[in-house]
């Protein structure tokens, strides 16, 4: 069974199925960019440092950078 990860525990190339966010302060930019539950994502960058993620939403091919403290409160599945 698919195991739920935190998208600051994935790595560059892995992609995976937004399953929760469970923060409201992600910015509602991310929603408008089709960042939501249900999307797929591939990782595309890591920033050294705790810097931020870059992750491309395959539907619409746009890029978000999310800060890592962001990031640990999406879930998502690798695919």
């Amino acid at each position: 069974m698919p195991q739920n990860i935190s998208l600051d525990k994935l790595k560059i190339g892995d992609i995976a199925k937004i399953n929760a966010i469970q923060s409201i302060e992600i910015p509602a930019k991310f929603y408008e960019l089709g960042f939501y539950p249900g999307s797929i994502i591939e990782v595309k960058h890591k920033a050294p440092l705790n810097g931020p993620i870059c992750v491309n939403v395959v539907e619409n091919n746009a890029l978000i950078a999310i800060r890592k403290s962001e990031a640990k409160f999406i879930t998502a599945v690798i695919i």
